[in-house]
């Protein structure tokens, strides 16, 4: 799903709520912006999120990502790809998310600013993604192929959301940049330079941003908090990684999967922690 604009109406709104010299790079970074840890009420254990996105500026990773999901969007649509509104399942993955979007702030303040949008494009690929700025966009491949339920889009989406929220592409831009790089970076925050280049240089490298095993974990256990707080089964985790491995199976290989490493590993992390959130997910569905 994480192969990885800002419009002026969006499709969705919020419904509401290390050598001396580099640490203490790192230290100003860090009080430019403040951690990122898990909420105080969370139910899955993630820790705080990594020190080094604080390198790369929030605000130009996030504009990064809302300039190439404008572009991706213009080239779909250029191609007859893009759903429209009245699209149903383009209705569908809306309604999904309006659900979902509730429970974004508490793991990350800035997405009560964020212009959440969701598009459906027309394509084989198994696969969707959330840029940085919460632009969502999945694959008519993804829902067709697997043939998932509504509770496993959520988990989709709730994986991908996770990513955005975690800042897991920030903190990527920022330990690929290499320590010259980051360094530079440091120094800009310090008023020393122009701010964000790297950020500026990035928005081309999130569609097909890599992120770490570590990163997937997280995503999968952030996702399946916030699916099950908006009231979706959390064992639909578990449905939805044995339809990917499935698949997979069949076709000799996901490209989908070069991202997001399945196994029976990954099965045992989300069904060690579906306990943890079924209070949330019967919860939700008595309100």
């Amino acid at each position: 799903m994480c192969t990885r604009c800002e419009s002026s109406t969006s499709a969705l709104s919020p419904a509401s709520p290390w050598q001396p010299r580099r640490a203490f790079l790192l230290a100003a970074a860090g009080a430019a912006t403040a951690a990122l840890g898990a909420p105080a009420l969370a139910q899955v254990n993630v820790g705080n999120a990594s020190v080094a996105r604080n390198l790369v500026p929030a605000d130009k990773i996030e504009a990064a990502g809302v300039q190439q999901y404008g572009q991706l969007l213009a080239q779909a649509r250029a191609k007859n790809a893009l759903a429209g509104d009245n699209n149903a399942q383009l209705q569908r993955l809306r309604a999904i998310a309006q659900r979902l979007i509730p429970f974004a702030t508490p793991w990350n303040t800035r997405a009560r600013e964020w212009k959440w949008e969701v598009n459906l494009i027309g394509s084989k690929q198994i696969n969707a993604f959330c840029m940085p700025g919460g632009k969502i966009a999945f694959f008519t491949g993804i829902l067709e192929q697997l043939k998932l339920s509504d509770d496993e889009v959520a988990m989709v989406m709730g994986h991908e959301m996770a990513h955005a929220l975690r800042e897991h592409a920030r903190a990527r831009m920022a330990k690929s940049a290499g320590t010259g790089a980051a360094l530079s970076i440091g120094a800009q925050l310090l008023g020393l330079g122009q701010v964000g280049d790297l950020a500026a240089r990035a928005g081309t490298q999130l569609i097909t941003l890599k992120f770490s095993r570590s990163d997937e974990t997280e995503a999968d256990l952030v996702g399946l908090e916030l699916a099950a707080r908006a009231g979706f089964d959390p064992k639909a985790s578990v449905s939805l990684w044995n339809k990917m491995a499935t698949a997979s199976k069949n076709q000799g290989g996901l490209s989908f999967l070069s991202t997001h490493p399945s196994g029976t590993d990954r099965i045992a992390k989300l069904e060690a922690n579906i306990p943890k959130v079924e209070s949330l997910y019967r919860n939700a569905k008595r309100s």
